[in-house]
C-alpha cells in the first residue's frame, strides 16, 4: 500500500499533482475535514483494505487551523501507518502571477488585508513545519505541465531515488537583461558568434547547423566539461543546505545562438545525473 499526502502552497500545483496521481492509478481525495483524516487512513490502509495506492490532499483554509491536520498525521505515524508527504511549492513571484491570472483571492486573505503577498507570507509560515517533514518538495516555478508529470512518474511509478532540487537551465541574451531569478550566471560571449554567418543568422541554437558551428570550437567543449564538473560538485551542497530550486542562466548577446546551444548541451549532459529534477528553457528565442 502506497499512501501519499499532497500538500503545499496554494497555487503551487497541488490540484494538478492530485489529478496526475489519479491518472497513475491513485485513489485521490482532496480537502477532507480534519476529523476524517485518521478514519480515511484506516479505511485505505487498515486490515482488509484492497487499495494499493491512495493520495490525500491537504491545504490551508482561512477558517481552519492547519496544525490540527499535522497533529492527525503525527498520530497516524505513531499508530504505525506509513505515508509519504509531497509538498508542492513555487516562488512568490510565480504564485502572485498565477493568482492574478485566475483573479482569485488568497485563502488567507482577510477583510483588513486582501493582498496576495500577505496571504502567501502567512501561508509559508503555517506550512514551514510540514515542508521540513516532506519526503519530496517539488518547486513548480519553472516546470511545464509535461515536466511535472515526468517528475511525478519518476517518483511514484519508476520509484527512482529522488532529490528535491529542481534545476532549471535557462538561456538568455544579455541585451535583454540578466534573468532576475538566476542563481548562477555564465557568459558564453567568448565564443565566435554565429549571427555573423549569413546561413546561421536567422536560425537558433536549437538547429543542428548552429550547434555544429558553436560546438566545433574546442573552447566550447572545454567550457561544457568544466561546467558539468563544477555542477556535480555544487549540487549536493545546495541540496544539503535545503535549496529546492536552482536557476542556471547561460547568456550570449541576443540569446539566440551560443547560449541556446550551450544550454541544450548542458541539459543533455546533466539530466540523468544525481536524480535531480532538470528542466530546460530559452527565454529570448523569438
Amino acid at each position: 500500500m502506497r499512501f501519499v499526502v499532497v500538500t503545499g502552497m496554494s497555487g503551487g500545483g497541488k490540484s494538478t499533482a492530485l489529478k496526475m496521481l489519479e491518472d497513475m492509478g491513485f485513489y485521490c481525495v482532496d480537502n477532507l475535514p480534519v476529523p476524517l483524516i485518521e478514519k480515511f487512513a484506516e479505511l485505505i490502509a487498515g486490515p482488509g483494505a484492497k487499495l494499493e495506492k491512495a493520495a490525500l490532499g491537504l491545504d490551508v483554509r482561512g477558517d481552519l487551523d492547519f496544525e490540527d491536520s499535522e497533529k492527525a498525521l503525527d498520530r497516524l505515524r505513531k499508530a504505525g501507518y506509513k505515508f509519504e508527504i509531497l509538498f508542492m511549492d513555487a516562488n512568490d513571484t510565480t504564485l502572485i502571477k498565477r493568482y492574478k491570472e485566475t483573479r482569485r483571492l488568497h485563502p488567507l486573505a482577510t477583510e483588513g488585508d486582501t493582498r496576495i503577498e500577505s496571504g502567501i507570507r502567512k501561508e509559508r509560515e503555517i506550512l514551514s513545519s510540514i515542508k521540513k517533514k516532506a519526503d519530496y518538495v517539488l518547486d513548480t516555478s519553472k516546470l511545464l505541465t509535461r515536466e511535472l508529470k515526468e517528475e511525478l512518474e519518476r517518483i511514484f511509478i519508476g520509484n527512482e531515488e529522488y532529490n528535491s532540487l529542481m534545476v532549471n537551465i535557462l538561456s538568455f541574451g544579455f541585451k535583454n537583461g540578466i534573468p532576475a531569478d538566476a542563481d548562477l550566471v555564465f557568459d558564453v560571449r567568448f565564443l565566435p558568434n554565429p549571427f555573423y554567418i549569413e546561413e546561421l543568422k536567422y536560425i537558433t541554437g536549437n538547429e543542428p547547423a548552429v550547434q555544429n558551428y558553436v560546438m566545433g570550437f574546442p573552447e566550447a567543449g572545454e567550457f561544457l566539461d568544466k561546467l558539468v564538473d563544477m555542477l556535480e560538485f555544487l549540487l549536493p551542497g545546495y541540496l544539503k543546505e535545503g535549496k529546492y530550486q536552482l536557476v542556471i542562466a547561460i547568456g550570449c548577446t541576443g540569446g539566440q545562438h551560443r547560449s541556446v546551444t550551450l544550454a541544450n548541451a548542458l541539459y543533455q549532459a546533466m539530466k540523468d545525473k544525481g536524480n535531480y529534477g532538470f528542466s530546460l528553457s530559452h527565454r529570448d528565442i523569438k
